[in-house]
């Protein structure tokens, strides 16, 4: 069997004296057109912007990096305000088990190279999914695609999972 992808399980968690004027979000990518995106939090005057939204990040096989972007709508277009590109090995690299949980911080700058606030997340690598006998097959997801979090006020694209359905015959 050709693994195509990794699945990480990524919680992020805070941004911390990230210069922000209006409501921020994090866009989280690896080396893919594919991205989960946080909810929309507000600055209160606490320079500390709080998410704890947790997804499942697909990982393909050829990515070397994970990309979080800190990210505001102004004027109705987005404004980046802080990336951190951080390298796979990081997280894939060394004794990592399957079910540990690892936080991390990183450093963001802004897309003139100054820095902008600190980005606090966790990351886990995802079990996989378990596999269905061909008689426990019905109503059984072949693999699991992705999880909601967060309210539907949000701007998250949302991915389901797979169930073969029967329907009944007439």
């Amino acid at each position: 069997m050709v693994v195509s992808s990794r699945t990480l399980e990524i919680t992020v968690i805070s941004g911390e004296n990230v210069r922000v004027t209006e409501d921020a979000y994090v866009v989280v990518r690896a080396e893919s057109l594919n991205c989960c995106t946080t909810r929309t939090v507000k600055d209160r005057g606490t320079n500390l912007l709080s998410w704890n939204d947790k997804f499942l990040l697909h990982v393909p096989v050829h990515a070397r990096s994970i990309t979080f972007e800190v990210q505001s709508n102004k004027f109705n277009a987005s404004r980046p305000l802080g990336v951190a590109r951080i390298a796979l090995s990081d997280f894939l690299g060394g004794d990592m088990s399957e079910n540990q949980l690892r936080t991390f911080s990183y450093g963001l700058r802004n897309w003139e190279g100054k820095r902008n606030g600190v980005i606090h997340f966790s990351v886990r690598i995802a079990p996989p999914p378990e596999k269905c006998s061909p008689a426990a097959r019905r109503g059984c997801g072949d693999r699991f695609v992705g999880i909601n979090v967060g309210d539907n006020s949000s701007n998250q694209v949302v991915l389901g999972v797979p169930v073969l359905v029967e329907l009944p015959q007439h």
